[in-house]
C-alpha cells in the first residue's frame, strides 16, 4: 500500500525527496512553487536534476503536484480566468519537467454564474491547457471538493460532467479527498460500500488515481472543508477502517494532508493510525 502525505518543498523542490525519505513515505504531494503566488521562476536545471535523481534513487513509487490555490478554472472575471488558464498550464509545464505525472487540482468555483456554466469554463480551460501541451504524459486530476460556496466537484455527477467535455479524456484522472466528501454529503463511515459503488457507477474507479486521507472538523454534509487529524474529526476511525480494508482501492496512494509542523512528525502519527486499522 502507497502511502505518504504532502511535503514541504522548502529549501527546493528536491529536498522533498529527503525529507519523505527521512519519514519513509512511498508516496508523495508537493507543490512545485509557492502556492498562494500566480507565478515562479522557473525551476533550475540543477534542481530539476537532483529531484530527479533523488526520485528515482528513493522508495517512493507515486509522485502528484498540486497546483496554486489562487487558480480558478471557471473564474467569472475574464481577466481572472486567463491568469488562471495561463497558471494552470505552466504547472502542467512543470510536471512535465520534474516529470510528475499527475497535477491535482479543484475544478473551481461559479461565483454565481451558475454550475452548468462552471462546468462548461472548467472543461474548456482543461481543453485549452491539453491543446497547449500536446503530447504531455501529465494527467490532469480533478480532486472531490466540500462544496462551499460556488465551488464545483463536490459529487460524482459534476466530476463525470467535466470529464465528458474533455477532448483528451485519457489525460484525466480524479482524486477523492476524504473530508471533501464527507463534507459533501457521502457518508463514508455507515454508507461506505454504497459510495464506492456509486463512484464506480457515474465516474469509474479506473480513474481514481489517488486519496487524500483526512479527517473533518465540520460534520457530514456541512459542505465545509477543514482537514483534521484521523480519528479526531467526525469521520472517525470507522470510516478510515472502510477504506485501509478495501481490497479494490488497496492500490489507490494514500495521501495526508492533515495539519503538521517544520518535521511533519504528524504525519508519522496519523500514519501509524491508518496502518493500525488494517485488518490481517
Amino acid at each position: 500500500m502507497l502511502l505518504g502525505a504532502h511535503t514541504s518543498i522548502a529549501g527546493g523542490v528536491s529536498k522533498s525527496i529527503d525529507l519523505a525519505e527521512k519519514l519513509s513515505f512511498t508516496a508523495i504531494q508537493i507543490f512545485t512553487k509557492n502556492n498562494n503566488r500566480w507565478s515562479a521562476k522557473p525551476l533550475e536545471e540543477k534542481e530539476i536534476d537532483l529531484f530527479k535523481s533523488k526520485l528515482t534513487k528513493s522508495k517512493i513509487k507515486f509522485v502528484v503536484s498540486h497546483d496554486s490555490y489562487l487558480i480558478n478554472l471557471c473564474a467569472k472575471d475574464k481577466e481572472n480566468l486567463n491568469k488562471s488558464r495561463e497558471a494552470f498550464i505552466d504547472e502542467l509545464n512543470r510536471c512535465e519537467i520534474l516529470r510528475i505525472p499527475y497535477l491535482n487540482f479543484h475544478p473551481g468555483a461559479h461565483g454565481g454564474a451558475g454550475e452548468d456554466e462552471g462546468i462548461k469554463l472548467i472543461a474548456e480551460s482543461i481543453n485549452i491547457a491539453h491543446q497547449k501541451t500536446k503530447g504531455y504524459k501529465v494527467s490532469s486530476m480533478l480532486e472531490m471538493t466540500a462544496g462551499m460556496g460556488t465551488s464545483i466537484g463536490h459529487n460524482f455527477e459534476q466530476i463525470k460532467k467535466i470529464i465528458d467535455l474533455v477532448e483528451e479524456k485519457d489525460r484525466m484522472s480524479v482524486c477523492i479527498d476524504t473530508a471533501h466528501i464527507f463534507a459533501a454529503g457521502y457518508d463514508i463511515v455507515n454508507d461506505y460500500e454504497n459510495v464506492i459503488e456509486k463512484f464506480d457507477e457515474v465516474i469509474g474507479l479506473k480513474l481514481l488515481k489517488c486519496f487524500h486521507v483526512n479527517d473533518s472538523k465540520k460534520e457530514l454534509g456541512s459542505r465545509v472543508d477543514r482537514h483534521e487529524h484521523i480519528g479526531k474529526g467526525f469521520i472517525g476511525l470507522k470510516g478510515f477502517e472502510n477504506l485501509m480494508n478495501d481490497k479494490r482501492l488497496e492500490d489507490v496512494p494514500k495521501i495526508l494532508e492533515t495539519p503538521k509542523g517544520k518535521e511533519q512528525l504528524e504525519d508519522l502519527e496519523n500514519l501509524e493510525i491508518l496502518k493500525s486499522l488494517i485488518k490481517k
